[in-house]
């Protein structure tokens, strides 16, 4: 039993991934559009965090998924990371470095800079008021490039905002409070396996220059970049599975 419950699901068989989803986030949202193709070939462990205001902290959450997935058999395995969970994937690498056999670090950072900072803070704010479509209305300008918001009309990115304050996954305030505070820029030196840093270099959320300085402080790390803003997977979905499925190939992960 761990101090931070996960709601887990485990599909496929083969090699062990586990899934870190991001603030705001979840296991569909985040990585939906890729499970099924990485349980074609792996075990693949997705766990959703806490969907109400238990408090969370990097070391509980690394331990919770390093338990999920122990639990279920799978005794080794690389982490996949997004955002907030890049965070929570490093910790992990650091914490279990028996368990975990590679990282991929996508739209990550360290330490929230200030922009990151704010965001987080007025997320909790918003969340506080109740006002889920001015919370959608910032995450979207945040979350999504300039290119991609440009390229819907104003009814799509009307239903867009509407979609996303009508969908705001619970425990999100508490995972705001997590962005905000975390730092794991002391484990980066002591991340020992093969790490792939995948930076969104549109990203209005989280600057490019957290995936560099991710890449340059992790010992051998390789880096890559996708031009697509913050939400990767769903600006350029086909880009974001083959750097992963190439990543994996390469190291018989």
């Amino acid at each position: 039993m761990t101090a931070i419950p996960l709601t887990t699901t485990v599909t496929g068989s083969g090699p062990g991934i586990v899934l870190a989803h991001g603030a705001s986030g979840s296991i569909e949202s985040n990585f939906g559009g890729i499970v099924a193709a990485l349980a074609a070939t792996h075990t693949v462990v997705a766990s959703d965090y806490p969907g109400d205001d238990t408090c969370l902290d990097v070391d509980g959450l690394a331990d919770a998924l390093v338990a999920a997935a122990v639990e279920a058999g799978v005794e080794t395995f690389t982490i996949i990371g997004y955002s907030l969970g890049t965070t929570v994937a490093v910790r992990a690498a650091v914490r279990h470095p028996d368990r975990i056999r590679g990282l991929v670090l996508a739209a990550g950072f360290s330490k929230a800079d200030n922009r990151a900072r704010i965001v987080a803070q007025a997320w909790q704010d918003l969340l506080d008021l109740g006002d889920t479509e001015t919370f959608a209305r910032l995450s979207a300008l945040v979350g999504f490039s300039a290119d991609h918001l440009e390229s819907l009309s104003a009814a799509a990115s009307d239903a867009l905002v509407r979609q996303m304050a009508g969908s705001v996954p619970g425990g999100t305030r508490q995972q705001a409070v997590l962005v905000e505070n975390v730092d794991t820029t002391d484990d980066l030196a002591h991340v020992t396996v093969p790490t792939l840093v995948v930076n969104a270099t549109a990203d209005l959320l989280i600057h490019p220059a957290n995936s560099r300085a991710l890449a340059a402080a992790i010992p051998g790390a390789e880096y890559t970049e996708i031009h697509a803003g913050h939400v990767l997977m769903i600006e350029r979905p086909e880009e974001w599975w083959k750097t992963i499925d190439e990543f994996l190939c390469r190291h018989g992960l």
